[in-house]
């Protein structure tokens, strides 16, 4: 299988190493913004052709699918990109950053029936492969996760700790693994949401801190804490609090609530959750079938980010008496108790389970 690969940075070199445990994958070019660098990657992992134009990889005779490492930004038009050029494509998390975007990759894809897989690794972890075992055996059942995205990133700089010109996004990136996984492993909708966020950087233009909390139509929580001012342990940790059990997961360490070590080594042929996850995309191109973490598998997690980000704008202001007469010309909602008025935007696209949720006041409080 002629595969290309699209941004040599941290993430990229990750899947190149994995390739090199995966027989019959052949890595035809590897596109990059310098060339030099790129050429000097390419070297490194037997790469003949080398691009700094996705499209001229694209042109390349005998290529089957690209695989994009490439900035956030770009995520939905460069898979849009290969669909439109005939290639499966596996685009890194996140599929975009924005719902609009998402939906259009979803369209392309039922469009040209090719595949089209997002890398929500967690899914592949063996850590998480192991939890998700127990749960679908019965064994288990999520009550709660409790997620910590915890990194000390006030530098625009990538994983490797090398500058970039994008900007990361807590949401739409670190959130969405954890929101992906949540649903995964619970296997049930999302009916209720909400999202803080703290002061945005006054460079990098983005929050550095967030909350969001979840509950499923079934009553599972997620309570998720993200940073990017944490100057401690980095990374990002699960702990799975069910109802025979407590686990935490450390990417593919596993413990009980008691901090006693479970054996994961034997849960999948790797041990890494990028190669795992590699495995399935060209299993999937093989075997004709749609992969775990396809677009149409992930997609609610893209609805759901979407829901914290307007629930986020549409925070109920509770507001004296005095201001009620603004709140009656048609332009809000509003509800009264003894003491406010609670008004907010209008309503945009939530969901109806989210409506009902979101009016569910008590007094001077919300959620």
């Amino acid at each position: 299988m002629n595969i290309i690969l699209a941004g040599p940075g941290a993430f990229g070199i990750k899947h190149l190493q994995g390739h090199k445990n995966i027989e019959g994958v052949n890595v035809v070019a590897l596109v990059g913004e310098k060339p030099g660098q790129t050429r000097e990657i390419a070297d490194q992992y037997d790469i003949e052709h080398v691009f700094t134009d996705l499209a001229d990889a694209l042109r390349l005779p005998d290529v089957d699918a690209a695989i994009l490492c490439t900035p956030t930004p770009i995520h939905a038009a460069q898979a849009i990109q290969c669909m439109k050029a005939g290639k499966h494509v596996q685009v890194e998390i996140p599929l975009a950053d924005s719902w609009a975007d998402a939906e259009e990759v979803f369209r392309v894809q039922q469009e040209t029936g090719l595949i089209c897989m997002v890398g929500h690794t967690r899914r592949f972890n063996p850590s998480h492969q192991w939890l998700h075992h127990k749960i679908q055996s019965g064994e288990i059942r999520i009550q709660q996760m409790d997620v910590q995205t915890y990194f000390f990133r006030r530098k625009n700089i990538n994983a490797a700790g090398e500058p970039r010109f994008w900007t990361d996004n807590l949401l739409w990136h670190h959130a969405a693994h954890s929101v992906d996984l949540f649903q995964y492993q619970t296997d049930d909708r999302v009916v209720a949401v909400n999202g803080v966020q703290g002061p945005k950087h006054p460079e990098l233009g983005i929050a550095m801190d967030m909350s969001i909390q979840m509950r499923t139509a079934g009553g599972a929580l997620l309570t998720l804490s993200l940073s990017f001012n944490n100057d401690g342990p980095l990374g990002t940790f699960f702990r799975y609090i069910c109802d025979n059990g407590t686990y935490i997961a450390r990417y593919d360490d596993l413990v009980d609530g008691k901090e006693v070590p479970i054996d994961v080594s034997q849960v999948d042929v790797s041990m890494n959750g990028i190669e795992l996850q590699d495995r399935e995309f060209f299993a999937a191109i093989s075997e004709a079938r749609e992969p775990n973490s396809s677009v149409a598998k992930v997609l609610e997690c893209y609805r759901v980010l979407n829901e914290i980000l307007v629930r986020r704008e549409m925070m109920p202001v509770f507001l004296p008496q005095a201001q009620f007469a603004d709140l009656t010309r048609g332009r809000h909602r509003h509800f009264v108790d003894d003491n406010h008025v609670v008004g907010h935007p209008p309503l945009g696209n939530l969901s109806r389970e989210m409506i009902d949720h979101f009016f569910f006041f008590k007094r001077s409080t919300f959620f």
